[in-house]
């Protein structure tokens, strides 16, 4: 039964909090967290994705604690810091990933209508980013300032894109040394950068990119770059086999 502080929320994203939170056994004392621990966290959980995409109150633990109605030695129990917490809300939001973008990588995409299929994805990567943009931002803001356990989610939570469109470039197996990883890597960052661009209102108007200005500005030159390294290494580029 869903809990009623998840009602607010999109209901494939209430079921991956329902799922995270029943993954967790105990709290911070050690104590074993039973349905109503369990529906503690649910409701911390709930206020931090409340306060993330409302960004007229800045994102604290205090502030979470407040939306949530509990005191802050509750929370305490649950999260020791931001930073923990925000990782705790980032789990059940990249268990929507594969329905939103990841499963569009799995099937192999056909060679006369590659761009189409390319543009298709970075679409979809786009309006993953776009539906979650101030905690992802708040994510690589804080992997930008060295946070090492931000820095390590922002780099695994490519790793499945890159191995997947590996595959699409032909190689079933990833290394980390590969031509065909370095490229699938490369590509990546700039479709994750140019997105980032493209969803963040600051960065917008510091490039002049108005509101008026569609995100396919940086969009369509994504999905050709990929469809540009899929087809390099389909062919067998002697560039990408040194």
């Amino acid at each position: 039964m869903e809990s009623p502080s998840l009602k607010g929320l999109q209901p494939q994203l209430a079921a991956a909090v329902t799922d995270a939170c029943a993954s967790v056994s105990h709290n911070l004392n050690g104590q074993k967290l039973g349905r109503k621990g369990r529906i503690t966290r649910e409701r911390i959980l709930a206020a931090a994705i409340e306060l993330i995409d409302s960004p007229k109150e800045p994102v604290t633990l205090s502030s979470v604690a407040r939306r949530a109605s509990l005191g802050m030695t509750s929370l305490y129990n649950y999260f020791t810091d931001l930073t923990e917490l925000l990782l705790a809300v980032l789990e059940p939001v990249m268990a929507t990933a594969d329905a939103a973008y990841l499963n569009l990588l799995r099937e192999r995409w056909p060679d006369d209508a590659l761009f189409d299929y390319c543009y298709r994805f970075v679409r979809a990567y786009h309006d993953f980013w776009f539906r979650h943009s101030r905690l992802l931002h708040m994510r690589n803001a804080l992997a930008d300032q060295r946070d090492e356990r931000m820095l390590a989610h922002r780099i695994e939570s490519t790793r499945p894109i890159i191995s997947l469109l590996v595959r699409q470039m032909g190689r079933e197996t990833l290394t980390k040394v590969s031509p065909d990883t370095s490229m699938a890597t490369m590509v990546m960052i700039g479709i994750e950068r140019s997105i980032t661009v493209a969803t963040d209102r600051d960065l917008r108007r510091q490039v002049g990119m108005g509101p008026d200005v569609s995100e396919d500005r940086f969009l369509v030159p994504g999905a050709r770059l990929m469809e540009l390294a899929i087809r390099d290494a389909r062919s067998g580029s002697r560039y990408l086999a040194h």
